[in-house]
């Protein structure tokens, strides 16, 4: 495999625009260099942020870096899933499905909840979206989990259980979620994967491509972003501590140590998607917190 010169680590977001000054809540752009992080960026909405990114990704291609891209929402559904919206087990499908019905503007109103209950009319019974920030809206969409069977689909991923991350795909609203980033996000991972020498993680061979997207968790380092808060300052914002800390222990793996974790994922990752850095949580905090 092919070392990557540099590393990002992006916190995204389903909310609305942000404030011009740096917020939490908002989105988050780690970048490293062999353990060297840049001054985290700062996005007040999606569109900023997919531009940031085409244009970053764009110039270090031309720079003849290699960029690995981490995004902090799934890539993929539980098993099943896939098909019974698109047809196919094909992950991109989704992708696609989504990018064509997903509206987003400026400010960042989107239509994301209408599209959720789109989907849950494709299965029988309540779900499996849930959670909603109107009792009284989307009528289709439950207000919470309780009396979801997840007999159609199940609720959590492999790689969900693997991790013991806190959310589900489908949780649409109140915290922790994760639900809403995913659907505001595919969109904007279909357009990036079209551009030039791109490839996707675990869904694609990624050992000569100029750019590779992946899904990360920055829970897997939670310890080293709760050290490093205690010495802070009262006005650090957590996300920007995430993703700098996060993209500089990822730039700090070795590249046999990428090769493993690249390669050792179960078949079921291939529609499902997988995080990376599973198993290898020591080995991350302990990269998180050299200095």
């Amino acid at each position: 495999m092919r070392p990557f010169d540099t590393v990002l680590m992006v916190d995204w977001s389903a909310g609305q625009r942000r404030p011009v000054k740096p917020t939490k809540d908002a989105i988050w752009i780690g970048i490293a260099r062999a353990g060297t992080s840049d001054e985290p960026v700062y996005c007040r909405n999606r569109r900023e942020a997919e531009a940031w990114l085409a244009e970053f990704f764009d110039a270090e291609t031309a720079a003849g870096r290699r960029v690995f891209a981490g995004f902090d929402f799934p890539f993929g559904y539980p098993k099943g899933f896939a098909r019974r919206v698109t047809g196919s087990n094909d992950p991109f499908a989704l992708w696609d499905w989504l990018e064509t019905r997903i509206d987003d503007d400026d400010r960042g109103n989107n239509n994301r909840f209408d599209v959720a209950q789109q989907i849950n009319h494709l299965f029988d019974g309540p779900g499996p979206f849930w959670g909603k920030p109107h009792k009284d809206r989307w009528p289709d969409i439950p207000y919470v989990k309780k009396g979801i069977p997840f007999d159609q689909v199940a609720e959590r991923r492999a790689a969900d259980l693997e991790a013991k991350a806190a959310s589900s795909c489908f949780q649409l609203f109140y915290n922790p979620t994760v639900g809403s980033q995913i659907l505001m996000g595919l969109p904007v991972l279909a357009r990036l994967r079209r551009r030039g020498d791109v490839a996707v993680w675990p869904f694609e061979g990624c050992h000569d491509a100029g750019v590779v997207l992946a899904e990360v968790w920055p829970g897997l380092i939670e310890p080293a972003v709760k050290q490093e808060m205690q010495g802070a300052s009262t006005q650090e914002i957590r996300d920007r501590v995430q993703v700098r800390l996060l993209s500089r222990a990822i730039s700090l793996l070795e590249i046999k140590e990428f090769d493993t974790l690249m390669t050792q994922v179960p078949d079921v990752a291939k529609e499902e998607a997988w995080i990376f850095g599973t198993g290898y949580t020591d080995r991350l905090i302990e990269l998180a917190l050299q200095k």
